[in-house]
């Protein structure tokens, strides 16, 4: 067990480093091969991501926090890859001049911070799902569905804001100014919201609404897109 604990306790620390930002550190990791710290950062961001949605899920259903616990880490790999390769053609154009496996490291790295944050959060989701109207309360059982679909969207996009901008300021010394910072995340962030809501719209449902059965993906899946479902939540709970 000691021994165990010695070889996580490297790994232990270089997530605190990443979590705090630190610049010099994480520009050195840029540097050299992705190897086995690029597998660290997947593996946060599976277990982070995957206790999360583990969370979210439960409150329709047992098996529906199991698909919900594999779908949602797919959702993040599969939007950092998407987002490595655009920010991979965008970053140039923006004026940060750094080669497509650097633009990949970051962005996994985003993610892994954003996924550590879901994780810390997956306790306080448990908390409310626990205290929420069960599906068997017909009074009430709309308005809770309704206020944890968007207490969802608004923890994801906290993580996924505070992963971005945890890097702000290594992207400001990789290119050589503030301006160019504001530039590549302004895109980072834009892709990171748009190709991340439309592919959790497609790989739907999550939660799992208490008038349709538990399934891991939905009939309708390509139809339809999540900024319209979100209009549509808000002015419904208001």
């Amino acid at each position: 067990m000691q021994a165990q604990s010695e070889k996580l306790r490297p790994h232990a620390a270089e997530i605190a480093t990443l979590l705090r930002g630190e610049r010099d550190a994480i520009e050195s990791w840029l540097q050299v091969g992705l190897g086995s710290r690029l597998m660290l950062h997947v593996a946060v961001i599976l277990l982070g991501a995957g206790c999360y949605g583990a969370a979210m899920g439960w409150w329709r259903d047992p098996q529906q926090a199991l698909f919900t616990a594999l779908k949602f880490p797919l959702i993040l790999l599969l939007t950092a890859i998407g987002n490595a390769f655009i920010n991979g053609m965008l970053a140039p154009l923006l004026g940060l001049d750094i080669p497509f496996r650097r633009s990949f490291a970051a962005v996994v790295m985003s993610f892994a911070v954003a996924s550590a944050i879901l994780g810390a959060f997956a306790p306080i989701i448990a908390f409310i799902v626990w205290n929420a109207p069960p599906l068997a309360a017909t009074p009430g059982v709309a308005f809770a569905y309704s206020l944890l679909k968007l207490a969802h969207v608004g923890v994801i996009m906290l993580a996924g804001v505070t992963g971005s901008a945890r890097l702000f300021q290594l992207l400001t010394h990789l290119g050589g100014g503030r301006a160019v910072a504001v530039r590549v995340m302004g895109a980072w962030l834009a892709g990171n919201l748009f190709l991340g809501a439309q592919l959790s719209w497609i790989l739907r449902p999550f939660i799992g609404a208490p008038n349709l059965p538990v399934e891991f993906l939905r009939p309708n899946a390509p139809h339809g897109n999540f900024y319209e479902n979100v209009l549509h939540t808000f002015t419904g709970l208001f």
